[in-house]
């Protein structure tokens, strides 16, 4: 009961099971020859939030250079941009999701297609962002974030592929005079503070690669995706999350933290002959802290702040079958196998947490 997780969101204090509306989208978008509006709202028990409220522009000539401008989705790696209503497990991976809750920003991006020319594959994204998710900015610091990638279609058809590269640099401004990061005492890694900071830019960076297969066989079309992701995260001793609110709010809550990190996933899909059932498999791993392992993490050192349970590795194997009832109604049923890593250096966690999460899930699209 209570437990944190990245499944639909943490658990209520005394709560393990429960009903939810986790999505309800409505998207109103208007497309012209070289231009396009789009507003989509998300109303569920929680309350109603804004999602989309972009202008996008196309110049008329070659088509090859487009600005999109508002709030929309982060142009970083694969998963972001993949669609909640299309993409065959329920929630985005943890090491996304802790990078980049929300998914969405306030900022401004290019995109670059050639498409008449013989390098029409090639798409770049490159933008300017506030940093901060679709919330106020208090900072004059702006985050930037581009994506290089390729795709393409085999001559018959049967292949489809992508490779993608991706670059985060950004921050926000410390609210406090010190910030921590990593530092080995006596053999023991742990955090020791650097002063006189405050105002300076925490720096977040981060690289990625993703990758893109589909392949239509006579068992059913296979598709395999996944992505790799590194660089440097600033939190707080309490958590490793990207803010998601005012900069000043969130560094207030504690001293910042600057971990190094790596994160991954992979997706099996498996259509089944020409039925409507598919198979999924997902495995994603993320890393908050890759300079300390297992029974490191927790231990205590003078004049320094011990590493916690913020710091601490996850994986999560999820095994799901989805079925399409008809172009519009699809049902879903999804295990979540969640395994963290353990110390006996820190109390509560010389064992797994019993957080395996088991969703089913419908889903309505018209």
């Amino acid at each position: 009961k209570g437990i944190s997780s990245v499944a639909g969101g943490n658990f209520a204090q005394e709560v393990n099971n429960r009903f939810m509306i986790r999505r309800g989208r409505l998207k109103f978008t208007y497309e012209g020859n070289v231009s396009k509006a789009t507003f989509q709202i998300d109303a569920t028990e929680k309350g109603v939030y804004i999602k989309d409220a972009y202008l996008s522009f196309t110049e008329r000539y070659v088509h090859a250079i487009s600005l999109t401008a508002g709030i929309f989705d982060r142009p970083f790696g694969y998963e972001i941009s993949y669609s909640s209503s299309l993409r065959e497990s329920p929630e985005r991976s943890r090491v996304v999701q802790t990078l980049f809750p929300g998914d969405r920003d306030l900022g401004a991006k290019i995109t670059l297609n050639p498409t008449r020319t013989n390098f029409k594959f090639l798409f770049l994204d490159a933008g300017v962002f506030n940093g901060n998710g679709i919330n106020l900015e208090t900072d004059s610091y702006k985050d930037f974030i581009g994506h290089l990638y390729a795709t393409k279609i085999a001559k018959n058809k049967k292949l489809e592929w992508g490779l993608g590269v991706s670059y985060y640099y950004g921050g926000f401004a410390a609210e406090k005079d010190s910030v921590y990061s990593i530092d080995n005492i006596n053999g023991v890694d742990v955090f020791t503070p650097q002063e006189g900071i405050k105002g300076d830019r925490m720096k977040r960076e981060y690289i990625g690669f993703d990758a893109q297969a589909s392949w239509k066989w006579y068992l059913g079309d296979i598709k395999l995706f996944g992505e790799f992701i590194f660089g440097t995260q600033p939190g707080t001793s309490k958590t490793s999350f990207s803010p998601a609110v005012s900069s000043i709010n969130y560094a207030s809550l504690d001293y910042t933290y600057s971990r190094k990190f790596n994160g991954y996933y992979f997706y099996f899909i498996q259509d089944i002959l020409k039925t409507h059932f598919q198979v999924v498999l997902k495995y994603d791993v993320y890393d908050p802290n890759t300079k300390v392992k297992k029974n490191e993490i927790g231990k205590v050192e003078p004049n320094s702040n011990p590493t916690n349970a913020t710091d601490l590795k996850y994986s999560t194997l999820g095994i799901g079958v989805n079925y399409q009832w008809d172009k519009n109604l699809r049902f879903m049923a999804y295990y979540d196998l969640v395994k963290n890593e353990t110390s006996t250096s820190l109390t509560g966690y010389n064992k797994d947490l019993k957080d395996n999460v088991f969703t089913l899930r419908v889903q309505y699209k018209f």
